[in-house]
Parts: C-alpha cells; structure tokens; sequence
C-alpha cells in the first residue's frame, strides 16, 4: 500500500491505491469517536484522556453527563472498499479549546459528516459553519440517542439553517450497517457534487 502525508489524502496514489479522506465532526459528546470505531477495519487510533476537574469547570457536559473521556486530537480509521480505494476516516475533538486541530485536519478531505445530538443542535453550528465557509461538502448524521426526541427533517434543516441541497441522515452511530449507510449517503452526495461542478465548467 502507498503511504500519504496529509497534505495528500484524498488525492489518488500514483498507480497503486487512490485514498479518500472524510472527516466526522460534530459537537463534544455527539458520537465520533464512537462512529469511528463502529466502522473502521482496523482498530482505530484514538487520542482520548480522561476529563480532569478541570476540564468540567469549561466543557459544558449538559446531555452527557456520564461522559468520561475526550478526544484531544483526533480518531482515525480505515475503511478498504476495493484494492484500489480506501477510505480515511478522521474524527475530529469536538472541545472549544481543541478546535485549532480542524484546520489541519481538514486538509485535503472530499466532505465531512456533521454529527448532531438533537438534544443539544446548538452544538452542531460551529461544525457547520466551518465546512459551509471552507466549501467543504458536507452531510448531517443525527445520532438517534435513547430518549431523545425525534424531528422531521425539516425541523433539523431549519434549526441548522442548511440549505436543501445538503442530506440529513438519521443514524445510530453504534451499529455498523447504520454508519454504512451514512458513509453510503456522504459518498452519493460528493459523486453529485462533483458532477455538479464538471456540467457547469460547460
């Protein structure tokens, strides 16, 4: 297999192996690290510490009250969909104070899934926000918590204030046929993006 730094990822590999990056963003607490691990074929890189005293005097843990842990960096995982494509999944922290690593992370990524936590939508604005002024296409993956309530896809869109042309997908970032489909429904939307962009170069 070909090696990338991460300037290349999601740039196809001279000959041998075309390698896609996605990212998976979203709020702290909402479900990426778990999503990441769900689907990747390998056990996942995760740099997760405990949270300290003082971390809960700044992270707001309403929701998520029995969280232990946080990303600090990132979470990655693979997926092999042929001998010649592999998908990179990169999870990113969802912490205020980590958000400087969204910037390097994203990097030659083709699109993002957004996690969303209905419980806490207002979560999701800055993750939104950081694809739509990056062009950056990007899907939502409302992460189904037990106990959460429901909302029409409408709701979610005027909540988020997102356009119609972006997906939103309810999943249960637990189970891995749901992430499947997730991922199914992000590459779907890149392929239509990038015919979108060809038909108006015409």
């Amino acid at each position: 297999m070909a090696y990338a730094t991460s300037e290349d990822f999601g740039m196809p590999e001279l000959g041998e192996v075309e390698v896609v990056k996605l990212l998976v963003a979203g709020g702290f607490g909402v479900g990426k690290t778990t999503l990441v691990g769900t689907i990747s074929e390998i056990t996942p890189l995760r740099t997760e510490e405990r949270l300290t005293d003082i971390g809960y005097e700044v992270d707001d843990l309403t929701g998520v009250e029995g969280k232990s842990t946080t990303t600090v960096a990132l979470d990655f995982g693979r997926i092999t969909l042929s001998p010649r494509v592999v998908l990179y999944l990169f999870g990113t922290p969802g912490q205020d104070r980590f958000w400087f690593m969204w910037r390097e992370l994203s990097v030659g990524a083709l699109g993002a899934v957004v996690l969303v936590d209905t419980r806490r939508m207002q979560d999701s604005f800055a993750a939104v926000d950081f694809f739509e002024s990056r062009n950056i296409p990007f899907i939502i993956g409302v992460n189904c918590f037990d106990g959460a309530d429901i909302y029409d896809e409408d709701e979610i869109r005027a909540a988020l204030d997102i356009g119609a042309h972006i997906p939103i997908q309810l999943c249960d970032v637990r189970h891995r046929e749901s992430v499947k489909l997730l991922l199914v429904r992000l590459v779907e939307h890149l392929m239509l993006q990038a015919a979108s962009e060809i038909t108006s170069h015409w």
